[in-house]
């Protein structure tokens, strides 16, 4: 934690350059290069089925209201005329490699989030350019140059703030929080931009009086911790800009996976399923936001603070949707004893093979 840190690694964290890029409406954008009578248009990429989910929705579709996420029978009733284009993820693939070489021209500190977004730290940059605003101005052009496509970025000390910036000038945009602004940019912050803020832990902060980063900062450190546990700290550390997170060099996923820490433990067959219900449904986004193919379901459960199981089924095909996952998912928990014990954690994870690897995520049901 940052209390811990002398003066000088205070002020080397202050003084590290942070950039966000995030390729604008990225798969959108990408079939409306390719297919010039796409422009202009509302389109969305994913499947034309009853039952599918919006990948992405371009900038036209979005002033309907359509979204990420969102199911395509409700875009289409927000949007009559909306066009449906079927994703190529092979050529979206190509695309972020050439992003991504662009990125390695000024640093190895990449660090990918998704195809179409990553985090670069340059504060030693390979042109030696000073200012990272400059950095993040040349990646543009050079994106927009050898893509024909156009990228967001945000600028900052750290990933927190330059995550956040990105979304500020959207599309084609750039924004910059300089450190001396940071504290009153982040007073001004509605509380459901921080990370790890998701539907249920904002309800909670708006019941305690918080809306704003402001007054998130005026909660203590021992309150927010006795409420939210190791988040606590987190979130009283992003409210005075702190964040220590480094940007980590990419290397290869081996697991996706999320779970949910209950503010109370549950109890009861039906809460129980509900809970694993939203897991799934929550893992079968990060799998199609990720790419990632596992045929190993992975169940955790924690008992309490130190007491936890997991269980685990390695299937002969690829786990993808809801309907491959909720029944694997109820057979793992009863092989538990979930009817007789209160649960304080749920955790669903997918990987390549059986090998207990575990990747954490917070839930964010608000996205």
């Amino acid at each position: 934690m940052c209390f811990c840190l002398s003066l000088q690694e205070k002020i080397n964290l202050i003084l590290r350059k942070i950039i966000h890029i995030d390729m604008d409406a990225f798969f959108a954008s990408v079939e409306q290069r390719d297919d010039k009578s796409l422009i202009g248009k509302p389109l969305v990429v994913c499947h034309d089925h009853p039952r599918s989910v919006v990948t992405t929705a371009s900038y036209e579709a979005r002033k309907y209201g359509v979204r990420s996420a969102m199911p395509l029978s409700q875009a289409l009733k927000r949007c009559p005329n909306l066009l449906i284009v079927a994703p190529h993820f092979e050529k979206y693939k190509k695309v972020s490699r050439q992003v991504h070489e662009i990125f390695h021209r000024y640093t190895d500190l990449v660090e990918p989030i998704s195809l179409d977004e990553a985090f670069l730290d340059v504060s030693e940059n390979k042109a030696n350019i000073v200012l990272a605003k400059d950095v993040a101005l040349k990646i543009k052009e050079e994106i927009f140059a050898e893509t024909g496509l156009t990228a967001s970025a945000g600028v900052s000390y750290n990933k927190f703030l330059a995550k956040i910036a990105s979304d500020y000038r959207k599309p084609n945009g750039i924004f910059i929080v300089h450190p001396e602004k940071s504290l009153n940019f982040i007073a001004e912050l509605p509380i459901e931009k921080f990370w790890g803020v998701g539907h249920k832990t904002a309800e909670t902060m708006h019941q305690m009086g918080i809306f704003t980063g402001k007054q998130l900062r005026q909660v203590s450190l021992a309150h927010l911790t006795q409420v939210f546990g190791k988040m606590g700290a987190v979130f009283y550390n992003f409210s005075r800009g702190i964040d220590e997170r480094p940007v980590e060099a990419y290397r290869e996923r081996k697991s996706v996976g999320c779970e949910q820490t209950f503010m109370e433990d549950i109890t009861g067959k039906i809460k129980v399923l509900i809970e694993l219900y939203h897991i799934v449904i929550e893992l079968v986004k990060r799998l199609s936001k990720s790419k990632f193919e596992g045929r190993t379901l992975t169940l955790k459960i924690k008992w309490s603070a130190t007491s936890q199981i997991s269980r685990s089924v390695t299937t002969d095909h690829i786990l993808r949707s809801k309907d491959d996952i909720l029944p694997l998912a109820k057979n793992l928990l009863k092989q538990t004893e979930y009817k007789h014990r209160p649960i304080r954690l749920i955790g669903l994870s997918v990987s390549g093979e059986m090998e207990g690897k575990w990747h954490e995520g917070f839930l964010n049901f608000a996205k």
